[in-house]
């Protein structure tokens, strides 16, 4: 299995960003970290290997990048505006920088990763590919949150509201993104344990938003051993990527 790690600075984020791939062939994956962990972190709890047949196979491709949510929604030094501007810039970087390098890797042209993220990382895959639908074609969301509200300290304004996925998407108006979403084959897959540290109503609240809106998706409950810990979402993944990638 091919593992490559590159990295650049990025002037959005005024630091030295690694990325590793994983796979020589396949529809590729972009994967997000949990809370402020770093482009490794899937490797080091076996997440990778979870879903290594796939990418032996060369049934998919695999990007995993950095977070900077310590600087970002976890900094509590950090003003509501400044986390704002953080979410802004990670943003940018994952559409105007990440995703060149993986349609690049892929041999050009208009390559659509699907974006994934475990908690943490779910809320910010979340956030990106609503605002973005038509650079990706579909979304993993692992045990994540979909209303960022609390990460502000009681602060709320427009930029929030557009940096909230159950604010801007629960307020969609007819048009081209809700075209995106409802018509051009998009995989919405959420999942959510009911176990320790799951929240399952956050779940059940983005898919209900969605269905709302006519915008298929795809929600798992599982049951109330299901806890917010890697052994599951060791079980999710391969589960997930034997139903897109067979």
């Amino acid at each position: 299995m091919r593992r490559e790690i590159t990295g650049w600075y990025s002037e959005r984020l005024f630091q030295h960003m690694p990325l590793v791939a994983y796979g020589h062939y396949g529809p590729p994956v972009l994967m997000l970290p949990t809370a402020a962990a770093d482009f490794l972190e899937y490797e080091r709890f076996q997440l990778v290997d979870s879903v290594r047949w796939f990418l032996d196979q060369g049934k998919v491709k695999l990007y995993s990048v950095d977070s900077v949510n310590k600087l970002a929604l976890l900094n509590d030094h950090a003003s509501p505006q400044e986390k704002i501007s953080w979410l802004r810039r990670y943003d940018g970087y994952l559409t105007e920088e990440v995703l060149p390098l993986i349609r690049a890797d892929c041999g050009g042209g208009d390559v659509k990763p699907m974006i994934m993220g475990i908690s943490l990382g779910a809320s910010l895959a979340a956030n990106t590919f609503f605002k973005h639908p038509d650079l990706f074609s579909g979304a993993m969301l692992i045990s994540g949150s979909y209303d960022l509200r609390n990460y502000f300290n009681g602060y709320y304004n427009q930029d929030v509201y557009f940096n909230n996925p159950v604010d801007f998407v629960g307020g969609m108006y007819e048009g081209y993104h809700l075209d995106v979403l409802r018509h051009h084959g998009k995989r919405i897959m959420i999942f959510t344990g009911q176990g320790n540290y799951e929240a399952p109503g956050r779940a059940r609240q983005l898919s209900g938003i969605l269905s709302s809106k006519g915008i298929p998706n795809q929600l798992d409950v599982w049951g109330h051993d299901v806890t917010h810990d890697w052994p599951w979402w060791r079980k999710i993944l391969p589960e997930y990527f034997g139903r897109l990638f067979s």
